[in-house]
């Protein structure tokens, strides 16, 4: 090389050293600024004096002096031990912290022959070729579950054929079983598996609308909902569309539909489920129930798609009737209702964080040939079922159920998971009524629609922990021949309640923990919340500033501090006008998706969702109508007719990612006869929380 060539390539060695080590100065700048505002809030000094020595490394670098690379050197070794310190060798922890120092080893290692005049350039190659391999591994690793327990059980019994497929209920049966019993696909052919048929419903997707639907399929045909209630025949083998119902929705404010009941008039009396007489189906003998987002409830003959002029006025119930006059966009129905002897039972979904006065969550039961209300039962006055005059309204404001129940015949009882009070973080106007109901499990006769027990999960919840998740019911072997039948209530906690479901008393233990106290003046706390100590609880790792987490260790400092600034004392931390963290949060735990159950093996397969929420209260005359949030969203709750309104926000970094370190959902199967963990399977992009166990997912 000549002197001219010599010279360019010691002035582009230069820029290199100075451009690296700028990059590097600006970063412990970054790490510097961020670490003194965690240290005054309490939180680890590791990202100051990191950001300090990155700092001087990469000044040094600029410099051109080897102890540059020396003070690096340091840094990454001492961020290997705190690390490992703080959160052990999980890999997902681990990410934040080692991944980008792995990144700025390669590239220290590149230009360290710069700093060295080219001394062990072929030692800095190996070391940046083998941290290389370690990036690598690193991302790939990215793509398999981690954290994985396997516990032994026995295996799915994948032999002789499958039986009819009849899923009739939203849970496939009326036990809420999400159970399907079919061989055919196992862990074996499950990866060869192609797209038999697509069906497109022609509704169009738009903020506020959610494909949320679990079809139903009677025979060949299946019968699907869209979020603007449309329903859909479908032939199962082609997805060929028999026939579709529109009911003319084109908005609404929170559009959704999770499925549709079906009764058959020939199988079905309401004497209960005995077999009919009739010679030839009449028509709308086999029907469809949707309701909609527009509260209102529409019959459907199964075969022709047509209404059924039988039912209501012209085939539709108006769901609305003495509900009150509130806005009609704060009261409507988004799951399918559930067909029981000769009834149809409705709940609602009521609004959160609207206002203090809002639809009352009454539950109603309908005869489901003629549309007529036979019983209500309203939590403002439960001792009487009858419907009120004409001219009354059902009591405003009481828990509603907006999701879905699950049925005994053999008991007589259907079992309702019961919604908070309209007010969803401010309990201090709530009526008696509504404490008692709140945030329950609570079973009526099926008949009357007379209380027959409840079990609240949450005392005077402010949290919005209603019961989302559909109960399982289930026969449990006590191993001498006889069973006790239990109800399965997962909930939004974490917890799941195992009770008799004879009497809604505990069949796994419960105990009443004390929780935070300290809430905002004007609010009251209760002492103790029930915690189910005899079955798992999932999900319920109380979160650390150690468990805080980031794409890169910048992030992951922002969260940081936010866990700092914020309140958070665990699952019951009172909300004030301080930001509270809830965790898991009122998304879940255990939502709207419930629990699957092998009954022939005795299991349990839940999954959860992990993703805090932020709240704090706002003084309603600090609230600022523009802030003001649409529908089911993030934002200002406004809570009219109360003192604060809500401020609704996910504990995210600032480049949007979750501050919680994965997974962020867990799939677990659970002993149900012995109370113990079988099986996770840890999710770490957790979507959803719909769940359809079948005999070969384990």
């Amino acid at each position: 090389m000549d002197m001219a060539g010599r010279a360019g390539s010691v002035g582009a060695g230069r820029w290199l050293l100075g451009i690296s080590g700028a990059v590097l100065a600006l970063v412990g700048l970054v790490l510097q600024i961020g670490g003194i505002q965690l240290v005054m809030v309490g939180g680890s000094g590791y990202y100051y004096i990191t950001g300090a020595l990155l700092t001087a490394s990469g000044v040094l670098i600029a410099l051109r002096r080897v102890s540059g690379a020396l003070v690096f050197a340091i840094v990454l070794f001492g961020t290997l031990i705190w690390s490992i310190w703080e959160v052990g060798f999980q890999f997902w922890p681990l990410v934040p912290r080692i991944g980008p120092f792995l990144i700025m080893s390669f590239v220290m290692l590149l230009i360290l022959p710069r700093l060295t005049g080219g001394r062990g350039a072929k030692v800095a190659k190996l070391g940046a070729g083998a941290t290389a391999l370690l990036i690598g591994m690193g991302a790939i690793a990215m793509f398999y579950p981690h954290g994985v327990v396997r516990n032994p059980f026995s295996s799915a019994d994948e032999s002789g054929p499958d039986g009819e497929s009849r899923w009739q209920f939203f849970g496939k049966d009326a036990s809420g079983t999400r159970y399907a019993p079919y061989s055919q696909i196992t862990p074996g052919n499950v990866n060869r598996l192609k797209v038999a048929w697509t069906t497109r419903t022609g509704d169009l997707t738009a903020p506020g609308v959610e494909s949320q639907n679990t079809p139903l399929q009677i025979g060949d045909t299946l019968y699907a909902c869209t979020p603007r209630n449309q329903v859909l025949a479908l032939d199962a083998d082609t997805g060929k569309i028999r026939w579709r119902f529109d009911p003319g929705i084109r908005t609404a404010a929170y559009s959704r539909c999770r499925g549709v009941g079906y009764h058959d008039a020939t199988s079905v009396q309401s004497s209960g489920l005995v077999p009919g007489n009739r010679a030839a189906p009449l028509p709308c003998d086999q029907r469809i129930i949707m309701t909609s987002v527009k509260a209102r409830m529409y019959a459907i003959d199964a075969r022709t798609g047509r209404l059924c002029t039988d039912f209501g006025e012209d085939g539709v119930v108006d769901l609305r009737k003495q509900m009150g006059a509130g806005n009609p966009d704060f009261y409507f129905q988004t799951s399918a209702p559930t067909i029981a002897r000769d009834l149809v039972i409705v709940g609602s979904f009521v609004m959160d964080g609207r206002a203090e006065k809002m639809p009352g969550g009454v539950i109603r039961a309908f005869n489901v040939r003629t549309g007529q209300l036979v019983w209500a039962f309203d939590a403002g006055r439960p001792d009487v079922t009858t419907p009120p005059p004409a001219g009354v309204d059902f009591v405003d404001s009481t828990p509603d159920m907006w999701s879905t129940p699950a049925y005994d015949d053999k008991l007589g009882m259907i079992y309702l998971p019961l919604g908070g009070g309209a007010d969803d973080f401010w309990g201090a106007n709530r009526t008696p009524e509504t404490e008692a109901y709140a945030t329950s499990i609570l079973a009526l006769d099926i008949t009357t629609g007379k209380e027959r027990w409840k079990f609240q999960t949450v005392h005077h919840d402010i949290w919005d922990y209603d019961v989302a998740s559909q109960p399982a019911l289930y026969d449990l072997p006590d191993g001498k021949g006889s069973i006790t039948p239990v109800i399965i209530q997962p909930t939004k906690t974490g917890q799941i309640f195992m009770l008799d479901r004879r009497n809604g008393k505990p069949f796994a233990p419960v105990a009443e923990r004390p929780v935070p106290q300290d809430g905002q003046p004007g609010d009251r706390i209760a002492p103790t919340q029930p915690h189910s100590i005899g079955m798992p609880q999932i999900g319920v790792e109380p979160l650390t500033e150690a468990s805080m987490w980031g794409a890169t260790f910048l992030d992951q400092l922002s969260c940081r501090i936010a866990f700092r600034k914020a309140r958070y004392e665990g699952p019951f931390t009172p909300i004030t006008t301080k930001p509270t963290i809830f965790y898991p949060g009122y998304y879940g735990g255990f939502n709207w998706g419930g629990v699957s159950v092998d009954e022939k093996r005795g299991l349990l397969i839940v999954n959860d969702i992990r993703m805090p929420q932020v709240i704090s209260l706002v003084p309603q005359a600090e609230v600022d109508p523009r802030e003001v949030s649409d529908a089911h969203a993030l934002g200002l709750y406004p809570q009219k007719g109360g003192p604060f309104a809500t401020r609704h926000d996910t504990l995210m970094s600032v480049l949007g990612i979750p501050c919680n370190a994965p997974p962020w959902g867990t799939m677990t199967a659970i002993d149900a006869d012995s109370d113990h963990r079988a099986h996770v399977f840890r999710s770490d992009a957790a979507q959803r929380s719909d769940l359809i166990a079948r005999r070969w997912i384990i």
